[in-house]
């Protein structure tokens, strides 16, 4: 038996109380797609099955209980599940020796293995559900990187080393799941540039402080470099979000997409 036409998606969004977690989910719900949105933060996650009418389920993707919970929780009430969004992390500018076991052991916590542990409990359910459509993947998982994780990154490398070591890891983690669970579940990594959300905020305070210049002139220095002439829009990750999530890309596995506007060009 397989999901009918008439009928939206199951996609569930981990980091979905805010920035481009909550954009995400905002232009799924639009989209006809039950939203499942999950967060750390119990009052934002609230918030946001609120305002979208969609199911909430507070996670701590750290934790092997919770994801597989999450995932639990979206196929008792909708009945299997369609796209996993492994969306949740965080960032922290550090010089690199002032880095401790600390610092490292957070950022690569929440950013990789909280992307494995949603992507297992979610590939689980996916190989043991029905295909979305006759000819097509049994489910779709799409992870959270960025253009961090590739080469380079200018100035700012030196100070978010285990932030960019973790996005690397990001991707090669999409390229070796993607091959385990090929031709049933696609998996594929957005790898977005200077997206304009609260984070980014921070990190221009922090990074502001750090150079001893005003707050937002590091910014504006970074935006200034980018080719389209503008900052990047969580709906920007959103379009393409919704893009590997549909049919046209049903045949794209394995890849790491920038969106950044021009930043990283390869």
């Amino acid at each position: 038996m397989t999901q009918a036409a008439s009928v939206g998606p199951v996609v569930a969004i981990t980091g979905a109380g805010q920035g481009i977690g909550r954009a995400l989910a905002r232009a799924f719900a639009r989209q006809g797609a039950r939203v499942v949105v999950s967060d750390i933060d119990g009052m934002s996650c609230a918030s946001a099955a609120s305002e979208l009418q969609a199911l909430g389920v507070p996670a701590d993707v750290t934790n092997a209980e919770h994801c597989a919970a999450l995932v639990e929780r979206a196929v008792a009430v909708h009945g299997r599940l369609d796209v996993m969004i492994c969306n949740a992390g965080i960032m922290q500018l550090k010089p690199l020796l002032e880095l401790d076991g600390k610092d490292w052991d957070r950022m690569l916590g929440v950013n990789v293995k909280g992307s494995f542990l949603t992507l297992q409990a979610a590939a689980r359910q996916m190989l043991a559900q029905p295909p979305l459509a006759d000819g097509r993947p049994r489910g779709k998982i799409l992870l959270m990187a960025s253009i961090a994780g590739r080469s380079g990154a200018g100035p700012i490398a030196a100070v978010i080393p285990h932030y960019r070591a973790s996005k690397a890891a990001v991707i090669s983690l999409t390229q070796s799941a993607a091959v385990a669970f090929a031709p049933q579940i696609t998996v594929n990594a957005i790898c977005p540039g200077l997206v304009e959300t609260d984070m980014w905020q921070r990190m221009d305070r922090d990074w502001s402080a750090l150079q001893g210049v005003p707050r937002g002139q590091a910014w504006q220095q970074r935006v200034a470099a980018v080719p389209m002439g503008r900052a990047q829009t969580p709906e920007d990750v959103a379009d393409l979000a919704m893009f590997l999530a549909s049919p046209a890309a049903d045949y794209m596995t394995g890849q790491s997409i920038n969106i950044d506007g021009g930043l990283m060009m390869n």
